[in-house]
């Protein structure tokens, strides 16, 4: 177990010099320095963690976004925040990589139910472990980790988790890599080989077929033998969606998304739409679809759609699911065999993930800002800030 130094400081009178508690009876895989100076100024800038002595407990400072109230980007604030030892069946981590979802947005404005106020957002992460809890096997310290999904709270520079949702990160895969692909990538599976199976020989359509999630659904797609046909808003995300394999790209603020679905597929419609931009696009999915087909929403960029009509569905006996991953996740199994999909991918050289943002956590309200604007294309990482 690699040798960590802190210096726990102890209050005392204002006269005397503060007392150094040996953390080494504590917690012997830290090493205690006798600082030679005095007491830096709780302002300071390092880089090295700092830990605070309560009882017989060490807690860890760091810094965290956290949201106090529900609204805009401007409601995250870069704060600290101190985590004690991990539990019982729990590891903590330093995080290297964040990955940036919408989800995160609709916690954050309350469009989801968040935990109570103030909640720290995020749901995806890849870090170094840096403590495990009493009696825990299977990790250990230095591991690389990664996970997707619960508990929120990966927006910050330390994380404790619950070991069982914590996946290793193959080395091949570079760790912002698996942070921009963890969620996204385990949720393009499970669209493309549980909520629907894919094979070849079916005509898919992916709204925001240059997002993080689209991107990743189109490349998925072309490989298992299906036409994709995608829709963006410009020309630039036009020429991406054509990189990621669809085979039709549709400019939806100059073509008619249903005529053009229409003419490609020669009046038959598609197999699948899989939307994520809801309000604004559910009814041309609908309308999209061919005989049996099936709509699968599962996000709402574009606000929450209005109720679909039954009859709207008759029509041509369609099929209506709104997946969410964590039920297709939901045992150590299903997790493992999706997240390995994910990776053996990337690897592969199936998915090719584009982390075309990053940005430091503590601008994560730019990150936001910039996602909503609908001013980014494929991933948006977060980077933890390396000063405290």
């Amino acid at each position: 177990m690699p040798t960590r130094t802190a210096t726990c400081w102890v209050s005392s009178s204002p006269r005397r010099r503060p007392r150094i508690l040996l953390l080494h009876l504590l917690l012997p895989s830290f090493a205690v320095t006798t600082p030679s100076r005095s007491r830096p100024s709780p302002s300071s800038s390092s880089s090295r963690l700092r830990l605070r002595c309560s009882g017989d407990r060490i807690m860890v400072k760091a810094k965290a976004i956290r949201v106090h109230e529900l609204g805009g980007p401007e409601v995250m604030r870069w704060e600290e925040v101190e985590l004690g030892d991990p539990k019982e069946g729990e590891i903590r981590i330093k995080t290297t990589a964040i990955g940036v979802n919408f989800i995160d947005v609709y916690f954050r404005k309350g469009v989801y139910a968040a935990p109570a106020l103030p909640f720290t957002p995020g749901r995806e992460a890849v870090g170094v472990v840096t403590a495990v809890g009493p009696g825990l096997t299977g990790r250990k310290v230095g591991d690389v980790v990664a996970y997707a999904g619960n508990p929120m709270g990966s927006y910050a520079q330390e994380q404790i988790l619950p070991a069982s949702v914590a996946v290793p990160v193959p080395p091949s895969v570079d760790h912002k890599q698996a942070a921009s692909v963890m969620l996204k990538g385990m949720t393009a599976h499970v669209l493309l080989r549980r909520v629907f199976k894919v094979e070849s020989g079916h005509t898919v359509l992916v709204h925001a077929a240059a997002g993080g999630v689209g991107s990743l659904l189109c490349q998925w797609a072309n490989a298992l033998g299906a036409t994709v046909i995608g829709t963006v808003s410009n020309e630039e995300k036009a020429a991406q969606a054509t990189q990621d394999g669809c085979h039709h790209v549709i400019i939806y603020t100059k073509e008619d998304v249903v005529a053009r679905v229409k003419e490609i597929t020669s009046g038959k419609g598609v197999n699948v739409a899989y939307d994520s931009v809801g309000k604004d696009t559910y009814k041309a999915s609908v309308e999209c679809l061919a005989s049996r087909g099936f709509l699968v929403s599962f996000g709402q960029s574009s606000g929450k759609p209005d109720p679909i009509p039954m009859s709207d569905l008759a029509s041509k006996s369609l099929f209506l699911t709104r997946p969410s991953l964590m039920h297709y996740t939901a045992t150590r199994d299903e997790l493992l065999e999706s997240a390995g999909e994910v990776f053996a991918n990337v690897a592969n050289g199936v998915l090719r993930v584009r982390v075309n943002h990053t940005y430091p956590l503590s601008e994560a309200a730019r990150a936001h800002a910039d996602l909503e604007g609908r001013k980014t294309s494929g991933s948006i990482v977060l980077i933890p800030d390396t000063d405290s």
